[in-house]
């Protein structure tokens, strides 16, 4: 057996379809976002500016938040020291995990060290615990919602995303006694669209079925206090489960879920994926505990990220580029083609000091390859208007079809 031939081929089989992905070698400029220094391929660092990253209202720059994690380092150190049962809880995530049940209008919430992983664990252990459990998963849901779902060996349908009316034809052919989870997102950060959520909530008190929401993409970008697009659209009550991520909005790491006490206890209690996993840094903690206090208080980012998203969305469609619709803050400019996805995101990046990543297979499916902009309330309209310029000279160079 020949293990470094099978290896070798692996990566060239990715190489080939044009979906290899490259790690840009970045240090953020604190306090300048979305500044950065690029290291790769330089004699050293270039500038550049940073279009894709998923810390949307750069929280992660945020004075409170550095000031509270250094606070927290002088006061308790580096580590949580273990896992939550075994010398790894500490008064910070008792904290954040009031404020982040209060944040959803729950009595319970659990901190996890990633959102895929409260994915992940929170589904498969559900699905085991409830006996005969039929899980409804929209088409287009997270990779980890995937993986906990299959991880929970019970029985699975996929539904047409966001088409309730195939939601309810499959929850209707189902036996009425089996317990139902219907699981799916807010945002969906790829397209940029939004679920139908009271919608599914309707279909869900119909077949007496649980709900588990990702809101990922929208906890710190919707709703007064950043609640999500659970709390804009006033349905947080009537989803079971609300799971978030404290590394995007709220700019630091981990996720959580938010939900009744008792499912809460439940899954702390059974799932594999937080028992004996070491919890997150107290340093972490404090930082995401400054920042969702903050963006409860403070919609100015909100509001500022907004009107950033809308003016490059309008920017791009008054240049003829062929921007996706999106009812979000994600702007998606597809490609359809992986190596030119990736070959755009090359010349922007040496050329122009842009960075974006494009986005490929399996994030989306082959063929509508895409480069995925994340303007922020930093981004200035000079910049926005600069990259426009810069996108439409690229794709003319390449000979890439504009929106007629």
């Amino acid at each position: 057996m020949n293990y470094d031939k099978i290896f070798s081929q692996a990566i060239d089989k990715l190489h080939g379809e044009g979906r290899y992905r490259v790690f840009i070698d970045i240090l953020r400029n604190k306090g300048s976002y979305p500044n950065a220094r690029c290291f790769a391929g330089h004699n050293g660092p270039k500038p550049i500016t940073v279009w894709c990253s998923n810390d949307y209202l750069a929280m992660g720059q945020h004075p409170k938040v550095i000031a509270a994690m250094e606070a927290a380092l002088h006061d308790v150190g580096a580590g949580s020291g273990g896992t939550r049962n075994i010398g790894g809880n500490t008064h910070y995530h008792i904290d954040l995990e009031a404020e982040l049940a209060d944040l959803h209008c729950k009595n319970g919430a659990l901190l996890f060290t990633s959102g895929y992983i409260s994915n992940e664990a929170t589904l498969a252990t559900l699905g085991k615990i409830l006996p005969g459990c039929i899980i409804y998963s929209d088409e287009l849901n997270h990779a980890s919602m995937i993986a906990g779902i299959r991880n929970s060996g019970c029985e699975k349908r996929v539904w047409r995303h966001n088409d309730l009316a195939h939601l309810e034809e499959l929850l209707c052919a189902d036996d009425p006694d089996s317990p139902k989870l219907i699981a799916f997102e807010s945002v969906y950060s790829m397209d940029g669209d939004v679920a139908p959520i009271a919608e599914i909530c309707d279909l869900a008190d119909t077949y007496n079925a649980l709900t588990y929401c990702d809101e990922v993409h929208a906890v710190g970008m919707y709703g007064e206090r950043g609640g999500g697009i659970t709390e804009r659209d006033g349905v947080a009550d009537r989803v079971t489960i609300i799971e978030g991520t404290l590394g995007k909005a709220f700019g630091v790491m981990g996720g959580y879920i938010a939900a009744d006490k008792v499912i809460v206890d439940v899954i702390r209690s059974y799932a594999p994926g937080f028992i004996f996993t070491t919890s997150l840094s107290p340093v972490l903690v404090a930082g995401v505990l400054a920042s969702v206090r903050h963006l409860k208080a403070s919609s100015e980012e909100r509001e500022a990220q907004q009107a950033a998203a809308a003016y490059l969305k309008q920017c791009f469609a008054d240049a003829g580029l062929p921007v996706m619709n999106s009812s979000t803050h994600i702007v998606p400019l597809m490609v359809g083609d992986p190596v030119e996805a990736k070959r755009i995101s090359d010349i922007l990046l040496a050329e122009y000091g842009v960075y974006v990543q494009p986005i490929n297979y399996p994030t989306v499916p082959r063929g509508t390859e895409r480069l995925r902009f994340t303007p922020g309330p930093a981004h200035s309209k000079a910049m926005m208007r600069a990259l426009t310029d810069a996108l439409v000279e690229i794709w003319s160079r390449c000979e890439l079809r504009m929106v007629a």
